[in-house]
């Protein structure tokens, strides 16, 4: 069987055995017991005890438990009370980062409940003869229910009859502009834009009245199948988590390796009991960076407040890392790369050609011929006559708020309005005495007006066939009717056209003083003044956006429910395609083609026309398949699945429905695609900065481990490190200097360089010799200091002071960590520059504050105790100052050599 927006009326009726004056309240209960009630089905929701579970199968929260548990055995078998409050601290690190994953959940649940929020609760349905105001609930396929302007559309109806009905559509199908409503049967394969024969639920009718049979309720409607597909859209992980979830699991399986490889090593060098499960724990504690979970919550918060303040609202803190790994932009057109605001750019008369200068809805702006200088104002007769028929032939008018002009009205109207503005006509004077309102099905309005010296004019515009075919003169070069030219008209809309420009035709005749009402069938011997061609202008930073995304290898493509010329047009002056030949995909073509035929063409397409919710989810995967991150913007609930499914869904914070901010990752608070750009570039900055804080920190780890190792290794009987004050390091000298890292301002070359892989691992070979080589250089240093304090050596007393050596090798790993610091804040970049001081003053502070501290640690009483540390001489700093300085300049010095390699080993920063 056909779909009922493909067949006539009464086959739709008969199909669904209704009848015009609707069903009786018994057939109506009968059919509900077997449909079902009109509401969209309730998704069970996981308890809280398998989301917590959920949020704790995470390899970082598992890195913080294990080191709360070592530091819990620790803290049983010594008895020693202090290492409680370790635990307590890891524990509620572990904590905290649970608790942020449980407040971002549910963002699909929360879609469907503000899809659920959009439909009716009531409807006037005809029921046993008459009209009823009953529940929306209870209406059943073969229904008859009545529209009029303001009703919410309470189900999937066929039209039966139709009176200038429109129906604001804009949440599924992304067209600005309401749809104008028939009741003739459209083709079977007619996108839902195209259905014009059909009511969908949620819609909002605008204007006119309609009577229609319902065909589909509650999970059979259009919008229960986008609620399905909100459910069935595969929710992604992130970059970063796939990246840091393989980094945590290598890293354990290396931890567990040493511990075993120095277990071993301690029962061939005759180290037993006590002290070889002291070693272990020890190495365990130096190993795991406890303080990086904590630190990459902080970066990725500190993101989110940095993309707030420009405009972008990130509703889960992963998303704000995996903008910055965003290879394509799927991005809406209208409101996004548009203005939403729809205006006339080019005026065709039979005396000439005007651009119109100016956007949007404001009356500022001049009309001139292409190319020209001089206004074209009131003096020019055929464009002063063009623009009384659009500035008095309306029902639009606008209101000045502040420094932004309001529509009220429809925005076709809205913008031939302001072009009368521009022209100079204010309408003063002019009083209505008829009309004929806009009709689907004559598309055309009609006004008959009287001018202030009293004159009488009958004033038209609508669509160029409708208003031609009431034409039999048009306006002259020299003002004066001549006979009417078809061809030329026909040539100056499909010009207009071409340009993707929404073209209205406008024309007049002066009437007797005598007649005081319009003809009934419509006026008729008009004379044609001209055209318009409406466009909705692109938004200049979003043109300036995009050449920067293209700039930084990503691609953007448009996404839209515009007509494929508009479409192409608009993407052409945006600089998404870069000339006519570009290709194209409609929504038709699209439905035509597999799921691997979408795939071997999706990546060379960038305009995608006519679409439907099913397309852009369909695309979205499509590109994924190709292992491109994918953003995918929209409004319209429509758009919600698609969105879900995308690496990153970006709503529109403005015109967006709250069923699309629910399901995407980042609401744009101004709908400006430049801001996705924006925010594209703080994701890039935020991954840079957690990387430089994982080369940052790793060292340290690293340079604690091998001290431990080699202590074991050489049978030292007192070891460099105690667990306790490893995890000082760890927990407070650590997270103390890589927190400014967090704040970093982007590297210069940030939007020059291509996406990164999502496959590539955090730690690249190049990072991983550099952490080796730290870890060696600033591990062998604090054993230096160690041994030379324990031992004698270096100028050192050698007094065997356990305690008094370990301050010494703590105060070496704590200033050989300033000193990489300043090498960290340039990944690639050299350091030995006077701008490593500026830039970040966050840097200078953490300094201050760390020394602050480690004084603070070595010389108070109560810290000596707890940390089993003491304070040291001068002596003992400055060699610790020295051989400090000497670690930053030989990994500048290393910097320098990979430098000097770079086109070697072909780098890309990412």
């Amino acid at each position: 069987m056909a779909a009922p927006w493909a067949q006539t009326a009464t086959e739709v009726l008969d199909g669904l055995d209704g009848r015009p004056e609707g069903l009786t309240t018994a057939e109506a209960e009968a059919r509900l017991a077997v449909e079902g009630p009109n509401r969209l089905p309730v998704q069970p929701r996981d308890p809280w005890w398998k989301k917590l579970a959920g949020h704790l199968n995470d390899v970082l929260i598992f890195l913080l438990l294990i080191a709360a548990l070592i530091k819990a055995a620790i803290a049983i078998y010594t008895g020693d009370v202090t290492n409680w409050v370790d635990v307590s601290v890891i524990a509620a690190v572990a904590i905290i980062n649970v608790a942020i994953g449980m407040i971002q959940e549910g963002r699909a649940e929360k879609a469907l409940d503000a899809i659920k929020g959009m439909l009716s609760s009531r409807a006037h349905a005809l029921r046993d003869g008459s009209v009823s105001d009953v529940d929306a609930e209870t209406l059943v396929p073969g229904d008859v229910i009545k529209v009029r302007p303001g009703d919410r559309i309470p189900a999937d109806a066929r039209l039966l009859e139709a009176s200038n009905l429109q129906v604001e559509e804009a949440a599924l199908t992304g067209e600005s502009v309401a749809s104008v409503k028939t009741v003739d049967a459209v083709g079977e394969n007619a996108n839902v834009g195209d259905r014009t024969s059909m009511l969908f639920s949620s819609t909002l009718v605008v204007a006119g009245t309609g009577t229609a049979l319902v065909t589909g309720t509650g999970s059979n409607t259009e919008i229960g199948r986008i609620q399905t597909m909100i459910s069935e859209a595969d929710e992604l992980d992130t970059p970063l988590t796939k990246t840091m979830a393989v980094f945590g699991k290598r890293l354990a399986v290396l931890i567990l390796a040493m511990a075993a490889v120095m277990v071993v090593i301690g029962l061939l060098r005759g180290i037993t009991g006590p002290e070889l499960v002291s070693a272990t724990i020890g190495f365990a504690v130096a190993a795991i960076p406890e303080g990086l979970p904590a630190l990459v919550t902080i970066t990725l918060a500190l993101g989110v407040q940095a993309m707030a303040r420009r405009n972008a609202i990130s509703r889960q803190m992963a998303s704000v890392e995996a903008l910055g790994s965003v290879s394509t932009i799927c991005s809406d057109k209208t409101g996004t790369l548009t203005q939403n605001e729809m205006t006339v750019r080019h005026v065709s008369t039979r005396s000439g050609q005007y651009d119109v200068e100016g956007t949007g809805y404001a009356p500022v702006g001049r009309v001139v011929a292409p190319g020209g200088t001089t206004s074209a104002t009131a003096s020019s007769a055929d464009l002063t006559s063009l623009a009384e028929v659009m500035l008095l032939c309306n029902d639009a008018h606008l209101e000045q708020d502040g420094d932004r002009w309001k529509l009220i009205g429809e925005p076709t109207e809205g913008a031939v309005l302001v072009l009368g503005r521009k022209a100079g006509i204010t309408g003063d004077g002019w009083d209505r005495l008829a009309e004929i309102p806009f009709d689907s099905a004559t598309k055309y309005m009609a006004t008959l007006t009287q001018a202030p010296d009293g004159s009488r004019h009958v004033l038209v515009k609508g669509a160029l066939d409708s208003v031609r075919a009431r034409c039999t003169t048009q306006l002259g070069p020299d003002g004066v009717p001549e006979p009417f030219d078809a061809a030329f008209w026909e040539a100056q809309m499909t010009a207009l056209a071409d340009e993707g420009l929404r073209v209205l035709a406008a024309a007049r005749l002066e009437m007797p003083a005598s007649v005081g009402e319009l003809p009934e069938d419509g006026p008729r011997g008009l004379t044609m003044v001209g055209l318009t061609g409406i466009v909705d202008p692109p938004r200049p930073e979003a043109i300036a956006a995009i050449a920067e995304a293209r700039t930084a290898g990503i691609a953007v493509a448009m996404i839209t429910g515009d007509h494929v010329g508009t479409a192409k047009a608009i993407a052409r002056e945006m600089g998404i395609v870069d000339s006519d030949d570009a290709r194209t995909l409609t929504g038709a073509e699209l439905q035509a083609m597999s799921d691997v035929d979408l795939a071997e063409v999706v990546q060379s397409v960038h305009v995608f026309a006519r679409t439907s919710p099913e397309h852009k989810i369909r695309i979205v995967r499509a590109l994924q398949k190709h292992g491109e991150v994918v953003a995918m913007t929209g409004d319209g609930v429509n758009d919600a699945p698609a969105l879900t499914q995308a690496d990153v869904g970006v709503a529109m914070g403005i015109k967006g429905t709250e069923a699309t901010k629910e399901a995407a990752d980042i609401v744009l608070a101004d709908d400006n695609f430049a801001t996705i750009e924006r925010a594209v570039a703080e994701g890039r900055r935020i991954y840079d900065n957690i990387r430089k804080a994982v080369l940052f920190m790793l060292p340290t780890n690293g340079a604690q481990s091998l001290g431990l190792l080699f202590a074991v290794l050489l049978g030292w009987t007192v070891l460099p490190l105690l667990p306790v004050q490893v995890l000082w390091i760890n927990m407070v000298t650590s997270v103390t200097l890589a927190l400014p890292l967090a704040t970093e301002p982007a590297e210069p070359d940030v939007m020059r360089r291509k996406p990164r892989d999502p496959k590539a691992p955090l730690i690249t070979p190049d990072f991983l010799r550099r952490i080796l080589f730290v870890s060696v250089l600033v591990g062998g240093a604090s054993l230096l200091v160690f041994a030379a304090e324990f031992y004698g050596f270096l100028g050192f007393g050698g007094h065997g002071d356990g305690t008094l050596a370990q301050s010494a090798g703590l105060t070496m790993l704590t200033l050989g960590q300033v000193a990489y610091l300043f090498n960290c804040r340039f990944m690639h970049r050299s350091s030995l520059t006077v701008s490593v001081l500026r830039g970040n003053k966050a840097i200078l502070w953490a300094v201050l504050a760390l020394v602050a501290l480690h004084l603070f640690f070595l010389y108070t009483p109560f810290m000596q105790t707890l940390f089993r540390v003491t304070g040291i001489g001068l002596r003992e700093w400055l060699i610790c100052i020295v051989l400090a300085a000497v670690i930053f300049l030989v990994v500048e010095a290393v910097k320098a050599f990979g430098r000097r390699n770079e086109p070697k080993t072909a780098r890309r920063e990412g």
